[in-house]
């Protein structure tokens, strides 16, 4: 990789043949400068000074998945409701840029799967921006173009931009997705970092976008069609009543024990009568007790 591009954030830059000149205060025009004979690194300075340019090139990366993980396991609950509030109280991140983060490691790890992490890989979240709504494989194949135009080195959010926009279609649209606001779907995130926790459970359709559709998870989340199946409309009543309870209790700090409960509860499209008490223990116990008013489960024997 190429870390060329952070040398104007800097005083100086290593140099191998040549003297430079570092400023001792940049800010000064008057400023006084130093002249710097370059030297050959050590063996452990070199080592060190590639593990320290990896973490340059590596943090939106990191900060992506280390956001991610933080929103998927709500580890923000102590302190804040909202993940957005969190981010926005702690980091000073928009809810927009935090979702560019994770949205731009996810696609860092699918060009790594899909060249092997042998290739260039991006240093910063603008560079992949546009390529997030695309599926992995189209990743891979624009960013590889994008490094060969370049001349292999990291190519900038323009030129992926431009890319995107060259090999794209057209006037034409894709067909519409078929589903509607209100369906209930069953999650297939086998393949899908962000959504390999939720395989097997069911959400309901929040939006229909135009590659994507937005359901109701731990958050509302656009999921590709792909990682969706169709649940028969005959469970949808159940489970619709089963999300409006669990709501309440999913905004709740659950002792681990109930935890795991929750996580069985929100996997069941129907209740037995044990799970149904179980579910009734846990709303008296966190407050949240069903209103008269909020839709009735029919326990089933199985």
């Amino acid at each position: 990789m190429n870390i060329s591009q952070f040398g104007s954030d800097c005083q100086g830059t290593v140099a191998s043949k040549q003297q430079i000149l570092v400023p001792l205060n940049a800010q000064t025009p008057a400023a006084e400068s130093v002249v710097i004979d370059s030297e050959e690194l050590t063996e452990d300075e070199e080592f060190e000074r590639h593990r320290l340019e990896l973490k340059v090139e590596r943090a939106f990366y990191e900060a992506g998945c280390a956001l991610r993980e933080l929103r998927d396991r709500r580890l923000y609950r102590s302190t804040h409701k909202t993940f957005e509030d969190y981010c926005r109280s702690r980091f000073r991140f928009t809810h927009r840029y935090v979702n560019y983060l994770i949205a731009g490691s996810q696609v860092v790890e699918n060009l790594q799967m899909g060249t092997n992490g042998s290739q260039i890989l991006p240093t910063s979240e603008r560079q992949v921006r546009d390529l997030t709504e695309l599926e992995a494989w189209e990743q891979c194949q624009i960013w590889e173009e994008a490094v060969e135009e370049s001349g292999g080195k990291v190519p900038s959010g323009r030129m992926v931009k431009g890319i995107v926009q060259r090999l794209k279609p057209k006037g034409t649209k894709p067909p519409p997705l078929p589903y509607s606001i209100g369906d209930v779907v069953m999650i297939r995130g086998r393949g899908s970092a962000d959504l390999k926790k939720f395989d097997g459970q069911w959400a309901i359709v929040v939006a229909v976008n135009e590659y994507t559709v937005s359901v109701a998870l731990d958050k509302d989340r656009a999921v590709e069609p792909k990682f969706l199946e169709a649940i028969e409309t005959e469970l949808w009543t159940d489970i619709k009543a089963i999300h409006s309870r669990l709501i309440p209790l999913s905004q709740c700090e659950l002792d681990p024990i109930d935890e795991a409960a929750f996580e069985i509860l929100r996997r069941r499209t129907s209740f037995t009568p044990r799970q149904l008490q179980v579910l009734e223990q846990m709303e008296r116990s966190y407050g949240v007790a069903s209103s008269p008013n909020q839709d009735a489960i029919a326990p089933h024997s199985s």
